[in-house]
């Protein structure tokens, strides 16, 4: 259990991290302020700011974000009329630190009870100052003044110039697509450090590799190298084919041709007859054909991050095509329970565990639904189109819908999840 929760976390955290700082990276590179850039949800662990942003860590592991100046995850503390804050002035007579926190106090802070401010377009924090009601005080504030939010969580504040809305539909759009694309290429690293950790990369093909621990093959004369091409007459052309043709011929004599160095030969067996997972298969000792060269090896996360993909849009689409399941879907419950199967796999299984989440989680988070990354991008589409963005409402009340959505379908499928793996 402690092997399967660091596993999780870590796996998680990885997750997290490579795919908000494709979001990161992009805005910063756009001129974008990244006000806080998070790794887990709730109550803050740990901060540190540098270069404009705070870094955190918070208590709940499942999940991060990026919060962009100006954009729907920046929802910091408004400084309503009559909040209460304490001001740090500078050596240039501006304000450079607002202290909204009860949980830290400014050194030679100026107490403030606030009445209006303007922290976007002409930066100034005006009210009652040391409770002087009679006389009412404006201070000008820093561009790159911070705020000290209830929490405890510095950051800066978010002046018009830089938040996400300031910067090009194109800069916009790929900051946006940032995040699922560093996902795809975690997908492609990792499934290729999984072909170093197998030592080779399993051949998709009819090309077999003898085991000798069931010797049927082996003493019919097949070689490792050989391929099968056909079974009973039909072409096998592919390792799923092959299989599923033998697995057939339990206990029945079986006509095999055989491909060795372009030459054909016919070879008869009786495959065993064995039980996996209650049915009875046929098996004859092959198991796939390793591609153990560094070109095959090197390729392999590109292909392999391929062919999983192109499986996974064909789930997608079974799914929206009617055949609709809450068992087709996965949460954090279901990430967790499938991770102690990956472990029991070694770093092998790990590794192809994190390549899978890792593309899972790029290619859903490219779905058109508000909220999602695809959803902000169909956005940006139709602005270009457009040529000019939708209203302010109308974007609020799109992303509305997707929150709610999102929320009641993270709901239904955790729930399905317990029962599924914890309620017998």
């Amino acid at each position: 259990m402690i092997t399967t929760i660091i596993t999780f976390i870590i796996v998680f955290g990885i997750l997290v991290i490579v795919h908000e700082f494709g979001h990161f990276y992009f805005a910063k590179r756009s001129g974008i302020l990244v006000r806080e850039f998070s790794v887990g949800m709730g109550p803050k662990l740990f901060n540190h700011r540098a270069n404009g942003t705070t870094y955190t860590i918070r208590l709940l592991p499942l999940g991060g974000y990026v919060r962009m100046a100006g954009s729907e995850e920046d929802e910091g503390d408004e400084l309503k009329p009559g909040t209460p804050v304490s001001l740090y002035v500078g050596k240039s007579g501006k304000v450079e630190r607002i202290n909204a926190s009860k949980k830290s106090t400014l050194f030679n802070g100026i107490p403030l009870e606030v009445s209006a401010t303007d922290l976007e377009e002409a930066l100034w924090i005006e009210g009652f100052e040391n409770g002087n009601e009679d006389e009412l005080k404006r201070y000008n504030v820093d561009h790159d003044a911070t705020i000290i939010e209830s929490d405890g969580t510095e950051v800066q504040i978010a002046p018009k110039d830089v938040q996400f809305q300031s910067a090009t539909l194109g800069h916009r759009l790929m900051t946006n697509f940032a995040g699922p694309m560093n996902n795809f290429i975690l997908a492609i690293i990792v499934f290729t450090m999984f072909s170093f950790a197998l030592g080779g990369v399993p051949s998709n093909g009819n090309q077999v590799k003898v085991n000798d621990a069931t010797p049927i093959a082996r003493d019919a004369g097949i070689k490792s190298g050989d391929k099968i091409v056909a079974v009973n007459g039909k072409s096998t052309k592919t390792w799923s084919k092959l299989a599923a043709e033998i697995q057939k011929q339990g206990g029945k004599k079986t006509d095999l041709t055989i491909s060795r160095d372009g030459k054909r030969q016919a070879i008869q067996l009786t495959p065993k007859k064995e039980t996996e997972s209650g049915n009875t298969v046929g098996v004859i000792g092959i198991t796939r054909y390793m591609k153990t060269d560094i070109g095959s090896i090197l390729i392999s996360g590109f292909t392999q991050t391929w062919s999983m993909a192109v499986a996974l849009f064909g789930a997608l689409w079974n799914m929206v095509s009617g055949h609709f399941s809450l068992n087709d879907l996965g949460g954090p419950v279901a990430i967790f329970a499938t991770t102690s199967q990956a472990t029991q796999g070694g770093l092998s299984g790990v590794l192809y565990f994190l390549a899978f989440l890792s593309l899972n989680l790029g290619i859903v988070n490219l779905l058109p639904i508000p909220a999602l990354d695809g959803g902000k991008i169909l956005l940006n589409f139709i602005e270009g189109i457009r040529r000019k963005p939708l209203s302010q409402n109308v974007e609020t009340a799109i992303t509305l819908v997707g929150v709610a959505f999102l929320l009641l379908l993270m709901v239904l499928v955790t729930w399905n999840d317990i029962e599924r793996y914890f309620i017998k």
